[in-house]
């Protein structure tokens, strides 16, 4: 008798829809807003534990473009001159099976891809975290895209060295399309 309460029990189980079950989003298209060349002010703080007023302050452009119809992005930035000259470049990737983005930077100055960043969509913003090496210490790294309109958006890169509890920006760029 127990044996056929609990087929019964799995059958009815397997028939109902899970309460509370959501499908997931295809964000396969979330970079579509970058499009296009950009104008970018980037802020730079070197030490935001410690020395969160000494910054360094640059204007530049950024150059955003799809590859595999959207499911991926190829960005190139550069800001600055003279000694304080920077350029990068990101890919960004799309898992379709986890519906998530990666993002791999690589600068100029260094020409290796650094560790990606893996995150996707939430609450209005693309959030990617990854975790990095700096000064000897493993620190937390976010990354937050905020769409503000089709013609603004801003990218700010916080760390944490206490696991997540608390976070120290250290890279903000304010993107305007150019006109």
């Amino acid at each position: 008798m127990r044996f056929l309460s609990t087929v019964a029990f799995a059958a009815l189980s397997v028939a109902q829809p899970l309460v509370g079950q959501t499908t997931t989003r295809d964000g396969s298209h979330d970079f579509d807003f970058a499009l296009g060349s950009w104008t970018t002010e980037v802020t730079i703080i070197k030490d935001p534990f410690n020395q969160p007023n000494e910054q360094v302050h640059m204007r530049g452009t950024k150059v955003a473009h799809p590859i595999w119809n959207g499911k991926g992005w190829i960005e190139e930035i550069e800001a600055g001159t003279g000694d304080n000259h920077w350029q990068g470049a990101t890919i960004f990737l799309y898992d379709p099976k986890a519906h998530q983005w990666s993002q791999n930077f690589v600068d100029s100055s260094e020409g290796r891809l650094e560790p990606p960043s893996i995150g996707e969509y939430r609450d209005g913003k693309i959030e990617f975290y990854s975790q990095e090496m700096i000064d000897d210490r493993a620190m937390l790294i976010r990354g937050t895209w905020t769409i503000q309109s089709k013609d603004l958006h801003t990218y700010e890169i916080a760390r944490s060295k206490d696991g997540g509890r608390s976070w120290h920006t250290s890279f903000i760029a304010k993107v305007s399309r150019a006109k």
